[in-house]
């Protein structure tokens, strides 16, 4: 029986994604992408992706992934698409081996842009992934909820609402072994350094250096990951 008022202790859980083992996607996996790619159009690989896209079994994961390839992303070997994920512009993409797309992800490209998604990275569920100027290095985890913004309007003349007015794409790198925490938001022209964690709900509209904590509204450097909590 849980007692209100006793400390809780901590529990350290081994990962299960950032250490297992990725194995090649059968070989009928690609054939079948290339029979549907010389076959059939864009609007008809979407409905078929439809059919797929919000069922749970390791069929419905095979389809989606067959299909993204039909629509020319770029997948390596064991990517996990859940369900519900959506995606615009597909052939912008490329996402290495062993990576995971969380349930209800949103990934939206741009016909002139290029998002790179490297090796064994973990994006959770309901995260908005901005990829027209993006690239995400291996073992990279997003939390669930966070957000990738990569352009925003210039405002610019005042005259105009807002959204008439030009977007301005900036790049975003996010690189090898960061973390972007639960419902954290990178905003355009960001660098996070390699190895740098990202807090929860942070808002990062400046560059994290390698190794790094940073955390807040606007995000700013708390500590370094070497250095030990008291």
């Amino acid at each position: 029986m849980v007692r209100f008022g006793e400390r809780a202790t901590a529990m350290l859980v081994r990962p299960t994604h950032g250490r297992k083992a990725v194995a090649a996607d059968p070989a009928f996996e690609r054939d079948f992408a290339a029979h549907l790619r010389e076959n059939f159009d864009a609007g008809a690989l979407a409905g078929l992706f439809d059919r797929f896209a919000d069922g749970t079994t390791q069929f419905d994961v095979i389809m989606r992934r067959t299909v993204w390839r039909a629509l020319g992303v770029t997948l390596g070997d064991g990517v996990i698409i859940g369900s519900g994920v959506r995606l615009r512009d597909g052939a912008t993409y490329a996402i290495g081996s062993g990576t995971m797309i969380g349930d209800g992800a949103v990934l939206q490209g741009r016909h002139d842009g290029h998002c790179a998604i490297g090796e064994r990275c973990w994006v959770g569920p309901q995260v908005f992934v901005d990829g027209r100027d993006l690239v995400i290095g291996d073992n990279v985890g997003i939390g669930p909820g966070a957000k990738i913004v990569g352009s925003q309007h210039t405002g610019m003349p005042e005259n105009l609402p807002v959204i008439a007015t030009d977007l301005e794409t900036r790049p975003i790198r996010i690189e090898t072994g960061a973390d972007i925490g639960a419902g954290a938001v990178v905003l355009p022209g960001v660098t996070v350094g390699r190895g740098a964690i990202v807090g929860a709900g942070a808002v990062v509209s400046r560059d994290v250096p390698a190794g790094a904590v940073a955390a807040g509204v606007p995000a700013r450097v708390m500590r370094r990951r070497k250095d030990r909590r008291k």
